[in-house]
């Protein structure tokens, strides 16, 4: 039961609302029937509500069709309720009780704030226990017929954090010289012309394999470059214009680039060594990324378990 309460705060309490008894409800329209069930015009309503309260933050253009939502997230909840039924998924008024007593623990308030709570947003501690209970009765289900059926495995933990070295503070380190050719933005299209055609020809000597630092030494027009035969020493991606840093993290170690172009002139880079830096350890952040999967995988099961449950459902919309 601990695993089901868990995280059910008083944002989450606050979130239920009343759900009118059908024989208080004004049925002025059918939205839908599911499995011979009805979703009236009200409820929708009362859904679309909800939503928009939820979305008002997002741009106007982000909220269009949200009546048509409201309706699909009601035919969802509907199979969901239908199925909690047919596999009699229960839960008991002690473990609501138990829930109750998390939500008063983790916000730290007691009973009669509770209480004082639930009437701000009128609803009585009795209604609210009836929808906690629901909203139990949906978590078990959840964890029945979709959570208890994920698994992520070491071998997924392990794929992820290889793939996202970076995401944990891993960046790759480039060692790289380059060959530069200065040009001056007043020079215009005639100077970037007559330096394309000179960096043109030394490109083909470096990709004849003749020596780069010697290039470097010989061709570039800038002293530094000249000097230290074109060593652009250690550096992260990010550490280089957008030009040198896109143009290394597509290389080999010892591929020659093509001509690179940047704000301050004409580049021919040699990559020499590609290395991962160390960042967090694998067992510091598989936690982490196991929780991340987790969920990951939860969401598409359970949006591939409510597809399959509208596929095998009679539902009509009106």
């Amino acid at each position: 039961m601990a695993k089901i309460i868990t995280g059910i705060t008083l944002l989450a309490l606050l979130a239920l609302h009343p759900n009118t008894s059908p024989a208080a409800q004004v049925i002025d329209g059918i939205a839908a029937t599911v499995n011979e069930e009805l979703i009236t015009t009200v409820e929708v309503d009362k859904e679309a509500l909800l939503m928009q309260k939820e979305l008002e933050k997002l741009p106007p253009a982000e909220q269009v069709g949200l009546r048509s939502a409201a309706l699909n997230r009601l035919v969802d909840k509907k199979l969901i309720d239908q199925k909690i039924r047919e596999l009699d998924v229960r839960v008991t008024d002690e473990e609501v009780k138990l829930a109750i007593e998390d939500v008063k623990k983790q916000n730290n308030i007691s009973q009669e704030a509770l209480e004082q709570a639930l009437a701000a947003q009128g609803l009585s501690f009795e209604l609210y226990q009836k929808q906690l209970k629901e909203q139990l009765e949906r978590m078990r289900l959840m964890s029945q017929e979709v959570r208890a059926k994920v698994q992520v495995s070491e071998k997924d933990i392990r794929d992820y954090y290889e793939a996202n070295r970076a995401k944990y503070g891993a960046e790759e380190l480039f060692r790289a010289r380059h060959i530069f050719f200065k040009v001056d933005k007043k020079g215009g299209a005639e100077e970037l012309a007559k330096a394309e055609a000179k960096a043109a020809e030394v490109l083909k000597e470096a990709r004849a394999g003749k020596d780069f630092v010697e290039l470097a030494k010989k061709y570039s027009t800038d002293p530094a470059a000249a000097r230290d035969g074109g060593d652009l020493g250690s550096f992260k991606k990010d550490d280089m214009v957008p030009e040198i840093g896109d143009t290394v993290a597509a290389m080999k170690p010892g591929d020659v680039s093509a001509l690179v172009l940047s704000p301050a002139g004409l580049h021919i880079i040699k990559l020499e060594e590609r290395t991962q830096g160390t960042g967090k350890t694998f067992e510091a952040v598989k936690d982490e990324i196991e929780e991340l999967l987790y969920k990951k995988k939860s969401d598409e099961r359970f949006a591939q378990w409510t597809k399959d449950l509208r596929a095998s459902a009679a539902i009509e919309i009106k």
